[in-house]
């Protein structure tokens, strides 16, 4: 079997878009290709897989981590989701699915001129079965200690599709967040699905800066739900305003996110969906290799003048 592929990427969290609408993946073993396909050495190289897929006329995503798990949501990848969704519905305005969850998706201003930019409204709520650190009868979990994780930092429960903690630091210590992220996996009582983590620097009235060790992944340089989520734990404990854009940035790029309590607690992320190359795959049960055939080298351009903006 030969498919095409699209190698893109939301705020620098990099994915392999498979269209399973104009070339269904009967038979192909998902969590072997997204191992295969990931793999920087003898893959493509990526943080991820995407499909697009369609059932009864609606369309939804899936998503493989690069250990072949499955992740329930995925904010940057349903971005460039939606994009490839686009062309089919023709429409600026439309609903897709994940993990369950239904995910209102709407064509946005450009993030930065001529860089595609789509916003997902995403449902939050904070109690999950993920979080086994919840004494019975809670119904949230926020500024608070875990102690075995941690003694000191107050991490706040996020469910947006999949589970999320985040705290505020002073200043990101990566070594400390790796710490935090192989952690959780020792903590199973806690954590019995693992959980993504997050620290977070405020950096102005409506500004912050988040890192990430994603289940299933490790610290990746952007996690589209873990900027929503950390969007939304500061805006839960009152250090970013409900209503109002909150610029997120990671060391991939940059979303905005706008959380608000009107009809429930929710947040819209916005960000770019930006296509980087194509090529084929060719698959043999669970057997693949990959050949690039392409580069959308504008795009890459333009998405590298909006980092360099930033950094300005």
């Amino acid at each position: 079997m030969e498919v095409r592929y699209i190698k893109c990427h939301g705020s620098g969290n990099e994915f392999i878009l498979f269209d399973t609408v104009a070339q269904p993946l009967d038979g192909v073993a998902l969590d072997a290709l997204s191992r295969a396909a990931c793999d920087r050495t003898s893959g493509i190289g990526a943080d991820g897989i995407v499909l697009l897929v369609c059932h009864d006329g609606q369309f939804g995503m899936r998503m493989f981590n690069p250990d072949g798990s499955e992740a329930e949501m995925c904010g940057n990848g349903i971005r460039c989701v939606a994009r490839a969704a686009e062309g089919y519905i023709r429409s600026e305005s439309f609903v897709l699915t994940s993990g369950g969850g239904e995910f209102p998706t709407q064509r946005m201003e450009d993030i930065y001129p001529g860089i595609p930019t789509y916003g997902i409204d995403i449902a939050v709520r904070l109690t999950s079965p993920d979080f086994g650190f919840m004494s019975e009868g809670d119904e949230s979990f926020i500024g608070r200690t875990i102690e075995a994780l941690h003694p000191e930092l107050r991490f706040t429960a996020i469910n947006v599709g999949n589970p999320h903690i985040v705290a505020e630091v002073e200043h990101i210590d990566y070594a400390l967040l790796e710490e935090l992220g192989h952690r959780v996996t020792e903590l199973t009582h806690l954590f019995p699905r693992g959980i993504n983590v997050s620290l977070v620097e405020r950096r102005g009235e409506q500004s912050i800066f988040v890192a990430t060790f994603e289940r299933g992944a490790g610290i990746t340089p952007s996690c589209g739900t873990a900027m929503t989520s950390s969007a939304t734990a500061m805006a839960l404990v009152g250090r970013c305003g409900y209503d109002r854009p909150i610029e997120v940035a990671n060391r991939g790029g940059a979303v905005r996110c706008l959380c608000s309590h009107e009809g429930g607690l929710h947040t819209l992320l916005a960000g770019n969906a930006t296509f980087t190359s194509w090529g084929r795959a060719t698959c043999d049960g669970t057997r693949f290799e990959f050949e690039e055939l392409g580069h959308f080298d504008e795009e890459v351009r333009l998405y590298e003048a909006f980092v360099e903006s930033l950094i300005k």
